[in-house]
């Protein structure tokens, strides 16, 4: 197969200015080019980045919609093969690199918030239990609870100046159509599925949400490799579940016995 392929980009109004993460690191992470962030669109911020055993973690709360924000920090364009719960979020197919992916200019930063059904529309990503998750209701359910990025340089090519700037998507050689919606199970099917789950049934997985406007162009782009420069994987669970693994997450928030609704005395305007 020609590693000649035409791949896809996220439409310019989805960027959004890279934003700082919190992180609390056992160890100092790998140093990459490409930086991938979970953004939680309900509480308008990037989710802390916990690392435990080589691994990093975010905590994802159950429904709350959120975004992949990949940044290129490299001179060249890079081909962002993406993955949710171990499915392409372009094509629905079991995630493989050799897939379709976002092509990102140097230095770009764009935000994937769902899974791709058309040119121009998206199913939000949300937290949710495993039943519920996309990949499990598409009888995939091993491998929920990741978040792949695989990351592919450029084959250098000749400069065309004046050539116009745009979002594109790259089209794989396996699977090159658009997420489908995730089919109801047969009774049966259903039952078997529910309790082959049922001790996982607290795990989060991601779901196929509200549909939303996002557009893409196609755009040619030839990998320098089949083997990608960086492959970047962030799990995912619930703050019990993530705690009782060992991972070092943040003291979650205690509330008060009694909330108060003015917790601050009145006084006067002091003197300077």
């Amino acid at each position: 197969m020609s590693r000649l392929q035409k791949f896809l980009s996220a439409a310019a109004t989805l960027a959004f200015a890279v934003l700082s993460a919190m992180t609390a690191c056992a160890h100092n992470p790998p140093l990459t080019q490409t930086t991938v962030e979970i953004f939680d669109r309900i509480e308008g911020r990037v989710l802390p980045t916990y690392w435990h055993e080589g691994r990093r973690y975010v905590v994802g709360k159950p429904g709350s919609e959120y975004s992949i924000r990949v940044r290129n920090g490299s001179t060249g364009r890079v081909l962002a093969v993406m993955s949710v719960d171990g499915v392409n979020v372009i094509t629905g197919d079991t995630a493989s690199s050799r897939q379709s992916g976002y092509v990102l200019s140097p230095y770009e930063t764009s935000e994937i918030a769902g899974w791709r059904t058309s040119m121009s529309r998206t199913a939000a990503f949300y937290f949710t239990s495993l039943p519920d998750s996309y990949a499990a209701r598409t009888g995939r359910p091993d491998n929920v609870g990741v978040i792949g990025v695989a990351v592919f340089a450029e084959r250098g090519r000749p400069i065309a100046f004046g050539e116009p700037r745009r979002k594109e998507l790259a089209r794989g050689g396996a699977g090159t159509g658009q997420a489908p919606p995730p089919r109801a199970p047969a009774p049966g099917a259903a039952n078997e599925a529910a309790a082959a789950s049922r001790d996982r049934a607290a795990k989060l997985g991601t779901g196929y949400g509200r549909s939303e406007s996002s557009y893409v162009t196609y755009t040619a782009f030839e990998r320098a490799s089949d083997t990608p420069t960086e492959t970047i994987a962030i799990y995912y669970d619930s703050y019990q579940n993530l705690l009782a693994q060992g991972v070092p997450v943040a003291p979650a928030p205690i509330a008060r016995y009694r909330p108060n609704p003015f917790p601050e005395s009145g006084h006067f305007v002091p003197a300077p």
